[in-house]
């Protein structure tokens, strides 16, 4: 079966999904769409995710668009264990409520504050500091009572929060006042079949 993941590779958003795929073993074709040159803009990409976004898994005949979205159907398709996406109603539930920060405070926060600063897009930074920090200190107190998000081992709650957290820094987002945080990333990094996102060095990144 043909799998193909359309990406952006500096994207934390597409990083999560390459991630996932790796971590469950699953061979695929990565696909670099030139978004500087409109690429995902153009009838042949809209096609694939009409929102015009990366990144999107073709996975056989399943097109799946949306980062969290991919991460749901890889889990639920590929991972019988349960392992990465609790089969009982509270583990999804838990799950659940990281994906929405993944979207919400993580991408007006530490996601935005990046994208401004590689690539200067207009924002407001001082907003985006306190949302990344706000949302920070909550994780911080979290892995102060658990290793992962939602328990012992890593969900797709972990994956789905990653990308962005380890590169807040290029957004100008200090990590040294979370030594928890650091911690936990330290254990993604050490699961099996973990792959890195390209760094991209910024002047003055704290």
């Amino acid at each position: 079966m043909q799998r193909r993941l359309y990406q952006f590779v500096l994207s934390g958003h597409s990083h999560r999904a390459r991630l996932m795929l790796s971590l469950l073993g699953l061979p695929c074709e990565f696909v670099d769409v030139d978004l500087k040159g409109g690429a995902h803009k153009q009838p042949d990409f809209l096609a694939l995710n009409p929102f015009g976004q990366v990144p999107v898994l073709v996975d056989g005949d399943a097109v799946v668009p949306d980062s969290n979205a991919i991460l749901v159907y890889l889990a639920t398709r590929y991972d019988a264990s349960g392992r990465w996406l609790p089969r009982d109603p509270l583990g999804q539930a838990q799950v659940q409520r990281w994906l929405s920060a993944a979207a919400g405070p993580l991408a007006f926060g530490p996601a935005a504050a990046r994208v401004a600063t590689l690539f200067g897009a207009p924002l407001d930074m001082a907003k985006a500091h306190q949302l990344a920090d706000a949302l920070f200190a909550v994780m911080e107190r979290e892995f102060g009572a658990r290793p992962f998000l939602v328990g012992e081992m890593a969900t797709l709650a972990d994956i789905a929060l990653y990308s962005y957290t380890a590169h807040a820094p290029e957004g100008g987002v200090s990590l040294s006042p979370y030594p928890n945080i650091v911690a936990w990333l330290a254990r993604l990094t050490a699961l099996p079949g973990f792959v890195p996102m390209p760094a991209s060095p910024i002047a003055g990144a704290a």
